[in-house]
């Protein structure tokens, strides 16, 4: 292969040399030797392709990502159609088989097929043939999981105490004044033991403050007026009227159940089944949140292991960010930055890198690109930003990344060493497991199997703040009955041990001995277990 220019040039004799595909020649045999060479790691390492160079795939020439640096978080981002589902599928099931257990948000319900052994065809053969790949159908151990018990899957909740202020905030669609106001709201029910299990509960809270016998309490609310804890009222009845209760109450998940593995040594992997929540999106992205910073709030601190605890994929990643106030953005920023020290990797998966906060983007060590689209303005403004983000190429990265097919990305990982690969055009493996969704039948009898089932199917509905409010609301006062064993009136003692605000201040100390309320970055709480 002759001398070429330079990738940065862009002259007509350049575009004359290029292959019809796109892609541009690395600047001699060197180059293309220097890609092979980022990739060829001592340890283990998950397995993403071939590279592709001049047009052709180059089956001895493996692109990879060393498995310790799967908790340097990633990105997989492309248009919809190029293949970032079964991405996100054939590097589960490598971490799975590496004994990683796995969490997959999957918003259009076709990834539950990892359960099951794939279909052998021509075109997944020929795939495998192309990346020197030894393929053979495999299934792997799942969990199925549903938010709120809507869709095919194990009950998902939270309470709404755990879930926090700020994330209920970003769901409500609050605006910074009444996100503040929110928190103040959950100050006074943790001080006044007012338990919030379910919207119901945060409901009657509010309600109370802003009753007449609530409003002295509300004045000792500083910043909190009756008009903004009347808009988030108004919220939550909205929000509960469009059958957002099912999310919020008991028992609540544990999210250490993502971190187990099968009697085989293999991690499973935890699907959380999306489709009947598609309409919901800013509810299920902000839902992923709570799991995220749940799994931060509990995690132990780990350092550098040989191999993460958990890979969490974010999909639909910019609905997280929309609309989303500076704090949310900072809380958004430290959970990741610090999570990565308790095992967790975080990948986000959206359409361009435009989508996350630069803030966010800068943490993400491992890139899988797609495809991009370049049809509008727009989108052409989103491939050069997206062509900014990548370190120095051998490729013209505008080019290549409108030419690349399906199932084709160009990436560029970290190293055992922690430094930057460099960027590889890679025809990805396929993967083993069913590329398609489950028969609804079969995820049905998956889930009633589980052992989980039983613990978390049946929603219950303890005494909380409800209970307690509308039992402080006057009432007629019963006729005192006399006592069978003595005239005489009922000691101090006896008034007061049977009195109802002593049980009630009982049942509540009962609750906070168990129970240490200490809110993370997003407001979220979590009973000590």
């Amino acid at each position: 292969m002759g001398s070429q220019p330079t990738p940065s040039e862009h002259s007509s004799e350049r575009a004359a040399e290029r292959p019809a595909d796109g892609i541009a020649e690395p600047q001699d045999v060197a180059e293309a030797a220097a890609i092979a060479a980022g990739y060829a790691f001592t340890g283990p390492a998950l397995e993403l392709g071939a590279l592709l160079w001049d047009g052709t795939c180059l089956p001895g020439t493996p692109v990879r990502i060393p498995l310790p640096m799967l908790n340097r978080h990633g990105l997989v981002a492309g248009a919809t159609g190029t293949g970032k589902t079964k991405t996100l599928q054939l590097i589960a099931e490598q971490l799975s088989a590496q004994g990683v257990p796995v969490f997959l948000a999957d918003v259009k319900g076709d990834l539950s097929g990892i359960s099951v052994p794939g279909a052998s065809n021509d075109r997944v053969l020929g795939r495998a043939g192309e990346v020197g790949q030894k393929w053979s159908p495999a299934g792997f151990p799942a969990e199925f999981y549903a938010l709120g018990g809507l869709g095919h899957g194990i009950p998902v909740r939270a309470t709404v105490t755990s879930f926090g202020p700020v994330l209920l905030a970003k769901v409500l669609q609050l605006n910074q004044t009444q996100e503040q106001s929110l928190g103040l709201i959950f100050h006074y029910a943790d001080q006044k033991g007012l338990e919030l299990f379910d919207l119901k509960d945060l409901r009657s809270v509010v309600a109370f403050l802003t009753s007449d016998e609530g409003k002295a309490e509300l004045r000792n609310l500083g910043g909190l007026s009756t008009a903004t804890a009347g808009v988030i009222l108004r919220s939550l009845s909205a929000f509960e009227a469009q059958g957002m209760a099912d999310f919020f109450g008991e028992p609540e998940f544990d999210t250490g159940e993502f971190l187990r593995t099968a009697a085989d040594g293999r991690g499973i992997v935890s699907v959380l089944e999306l489709p009947a929540v598609q309409d919901k999106p800013q509810l299920f992205s902000t839902f992923l949140m709570w799991l995220l910073a749940d799994l931060f709030h509990d995690l132990p601190e780990v350092g550098d292991a040989d191999r993460p605890k958990l890979v969490f994929f974010f999909d639909e990643a910019h609905l997280l960010f929309d609309d989303a106030s500076k704090a949310f953005l900072d809380s958004i920023t430290q959970t990741v930055r610090l999570i990565r020290s308790k095992g967790v990797g975080v990948f986000f998966v959206t359409q361009t890198p435009k989508d996350v906060p630069g803030e966010v983007l800068a943490q993400l060590g491992n890139r899988i690109q797609h495809a991009l689209r370049a049809f509008t303005p727009d989108d052409q403004k989103a491939l050069k930003a997206t062509v900014k983000t990548f370190p120095n190429s051998a490729y013209d990265l505008e080019e290549l990344l409108t030419g690349l097919g399906t199932g084709e990305a160009v990436v560029t990982v970290l190293s055992e060493k922690g430094a930057p690969t460099p960027v590889a055009a890679t025809r990805l493996r396929a993967p083993e497991s069913l590329m398609g969704p489950v028969d609804g039948t079969a995820l049905d009898q998956a889930v009633q199997a589980s052992p989980l089932h039983e613990r978390y199917a049946q929603a219950v509905d303890r005494e909380s703040a409800y209970e307690k409010l509308a039992a402080r609301r006057p009432s007629e006062p019963a006729p005192r009955q006399k006592r069978e064993k003595r005239d005489e009136e009922p000691s101090v003692v006896e008034q007061v041990v049977g009195s109802g605000m002593f049980k009630s201040l009982a049942r509540s100390i009962g609750t906070q001995v168990g129970r240490e309320i200490t809110r993370s970055l997003f407001g979220t709480a979590r009973r000590r277990r």
